[in-house]
């Protein structure tokens, strides 16, 4: 396995008009500051869209999560560029040839302003 504790990955992503639009359809979460502009002309993006930065790398390898905890700190709108680190804290193998992991993760915008955090737990599947 290449995952080590203290590792670092690193995952950035703009969103678009079009991100929003296709996660209203599939979320179903069609808050007005979703789909209609504020004062300033800016739409904010769903929070468990801007969540899929670290479930992408959590997906990159294979984890299968047990638990989840996001913290949302302020909005993301779109057009912002957000970076996502996201930091292994815990790394054991267990007896079903699995290894159970715990990470960390800070996302970061644009102006580097936090925009969310939390950790995921689970299971790397197919070790």
């Amino acid at each position: 396995m290449s995952l080590k504790v203290k590792d670092i990955i690193r995952f950035e992503r703009t969103f678009t008009k079009e991100d929003v639009e296709l996660f209203t359809k599939v979320s179903m979460d069609e808050g007005d500051h979703h789909t209609n502009p504020d004062e300033l002309g800016r739409i904010v993006v769903q929070g468990l869209l801007t969540a899929t930065l670290p479930t992408k790398v959590g997906g990159d390898y294979n984890v299968l999560a047990r638990t989840m905890n996001f913290e949302f700190l302020r909005p993301v709108f779109i057009g912002d560029t957000i970076s996502c680190e996201v930091t292994i804290e815990k790394l054991e193998k267990k007896d079903n040839n699995r290894i159970s992991i715990l990470a960390t993760f800070l996302c970061t915008n644009q102006h580097e302003k936090q925009v969310l955090s939390g950790n995921f737990a689970g299971v790397i599947l197919g070790h």
